[in-house]
């Protein structure tokens, strides 16, 4: 099975929060074969960690350690391009979906999430907004019993 996780889906990964257990449980009963991420994922997980420190939620330790993990864990992930293709997807779902909310960094993982779907069976994400615009764009957010 191939996934896509959006950021906070992925850096549920790497650190204990609410759905940690779910992703958690997903990996070992089901076979993972591709984890796909938008390329921006480096950059917003990045910053997660050091909101992390700025909320004294962890440590400088704990977030150089986390993205120490994350980095070496670069091979086991498929990473999409935020190329011009990307960036014109996004700003045509803006379009169809700003008014329900979709921002910028969003519409970035919902564009490569769009790109990704014939190679993708179920697409992760904690954002209720994402969500839902995965579903109206036609993506699998449940498993097939």
């Amino acid at each position: 099975m191939n996934i896509f996780l959006d950021t906070p889906s992925l850096f549920k990964l790497y650190h204990k929060e609410i759905e940690t257990a779910e992703l958690e449980q997903l990996f070992s009963k089901q076979k993972i074969t591709a984890v796909f991420l938008s390329e921006i994922s480096k950059i917003e997980f990045t910053s997660t960690i050091w909101k992390k420190v700025r909320t004294k939620e962890i440590t400088s330790e704990q977030a150089k350690t986390t993205l120490e993990l994350f980095v070496s864990d670069f091979e086991k992930y498929t990473f999409l391009a935020v190329d011009r293709t990307a960036i014109d997807q996004a700003r045509i779902l803006i379009s169809k979906y700003g008014n329900q909310g979709l921002r910028t960094l969003d519409s970035l993982q919902l564009s490569n999430a769009v790109s990704a779907f014939k190679q993708v069976d179920l697409y992760i994400t904690s954002d209720k907004l994402l969500n839902l615009l995965f579903v109206n764009e036609g993506l699998p957010i449940e498993l097939e019993n």
